[in-house]
């Protein structure tokens, strides 16, 4: 366990040092690093693996999930639900190894992305003003956070907030669509006639958790930034709906909650992802829903506090009382 902190202290002390677009340029020549909103750039970091060391997955490919095996029935997926579209999951036992699936679904060319180390799992639309763009994995990380980069104008994103934080296209904001995570039981339960993603032909230990133990953490891998206020975990669990934030531990305790017209219901039955190795077998952290006043599914994410102090550090913390 000790050597934890000590590859996470020489990965920061190498990326400090090297936290310049000069030692960028070879392997990104088409990145145009003069535009950027960062404000400095020992913010931006080595997560490891190099550019496209985690290979996103493009145009996969999808199976019946009646019969289906090899399933846990806790194990997580993210759910896609499309007016019109026969339902999709995207098991969390490839996102884990792959970070990030582009797929077009009823015409809507989409981003299905999941960044483990803030437990964030965001579906974006791919279209933009610039054109339809599609996403690979940079290698690096922002507060944690992975940066993603568009294969058409070599920009770095910022997965958690949906937008360009470097190059020709910095400052543009992806759409972002209702997607959620919920346990593969329940996915199978409201849709028998639905598909999810087949197995990625990769080398992979599909289904194991590479962060065995990682939301138990006292602190986040490879983070140097403020912890979050009122004493709240660093890696507890939040719903972010927009700039407000609602623990999860709340929501369990209360099964509902309505507030600010947002509507979160949760029941229990999903494994955590970055708990024990096998993801199925994780501690349980429930199946929630996310509802606008009239019934409709919002755009949300499920993140660790610590990455929503981050990136909305004046944002409002909905505690109750």
């Amino acid at each position: 366990m000790r050597l934890i902190p000590l590859i996470a202290a020489l990965c920061f002390a190498a990326s400090t040092a090297a936290a310049s677009p000069e030692f960028w340029r070879s392997e990104w020549p088409n990145t145009d690093f003069e535009q950027t909103s960062v404000e400095s750039w020992v913010e931006i970091m080595s997560g490891g693996p190099p550019k496209d060391g985690i290979p996103a997955l493009d145009n996969p490919t999808f199976v019946p999930v009646a019969g289906l095996v090899g399933f846990s029935q806790r194990e997580p997926v993210i759910t896609l639900e499309i007016a019109g579209e026969t339902p999709r999951a995207y098991p969390i036992r490839y996102l884990t190894w792959h970070e990030i699936v582009n797929d077009e679904v009823g015409g809507i060319p989409v981003a299905v992305t999941f960044c483990p180390l803030c437990n964030s799992g965001i579906t974006f639309d791919r279209r933009t003003d610039a054109g339809v763009l599609s996403f690979g994995a940079s290698g690096k990380l922002r507060k944690s956070d992975m940066v993603m980069y568009d294969r058409e104008t070599q920009s770095w994103w910022q997965q958690a907030i949906g937008e360009a934080i470097v190059g020709d296209l910095t400052g543009i904001q992806l759409a972002t669509l209702p997607t959620w995570m919920e346990s593969w039981e329940s996915f199978v339960a409201r849709n028998p006639d639905g598909l999810v993603m087949a197995e990625p032909n990769f080398p992979r230990s599909y289904g194991s958790n590479p962060y065995v133990s990682y939301d138990s953490s006292a602190r986040p891998f490879l983070y140097s930034g403020e912890m979050p206020p009122h004493d709240i975990p660093p890696l507890v669990r939040v719903i972010r709906v927009g700039d407000m934030a609602w623990p999860l531990t709340r929501l369990a305790e209360k099964g509902a909650i309505t507030e600010d017209g947002v509507t979160l219901t949760w029941g229990e039955g999903q494994a955590s992802a970055l708990d024990t190795r096998q993801i199925g077998a994780g501690k349980e952290v429930g199946n929630v829903r996310v509802r606008d006043a009239a019934g409709a599914d919002l755009a949300h994410d499920i993140m660790f506090a610590f990455a929503f102090h981050a990136f909305w550090p004046d944002g409002k913390w909905m505690l109750g009382g």
